[in-house]
């Protein structure tokens, strides 16, 4: 159980929630927009922004852990429009 020390404020759960959304968004994008780059550089450091990203994702979801509420996280793999 966490401490009432180690919690954060409502205020900083919601703005950790926010940054956990966009970032996961910005993780859907470049997964997505990988499909249209054919430039192997630009893919390259897409990749590269993907992987970060995922990282960020998982030390955000670490620290909303602290959080005296929470919301469900979506999860951050999303899957491919093919229509």
């Amino acid at each position: 159980m966490i401490n009432q020390q180690q919690m954060l404020a409502a205020h900083e759960s919601l703005e950790i929630h926010e940054v956990l959304n966009f970032k996961t968004l910005c993780l859907a994008k470049s997964k997505l927009m990988q499909g249209l780059v054919f430039d192997q550089e630009l893919k390259d450091l897409m990749q590269k922004d993907v992987q970060q990203s995922i990282q960020a994702i998982a030390d955000l979801q670490a620290v909303y852990a602290k959080a005296p509420f929470q919301a469900p996280v979506p999860e951050f793999r999303p899957t491919p429009i093919l229509k």
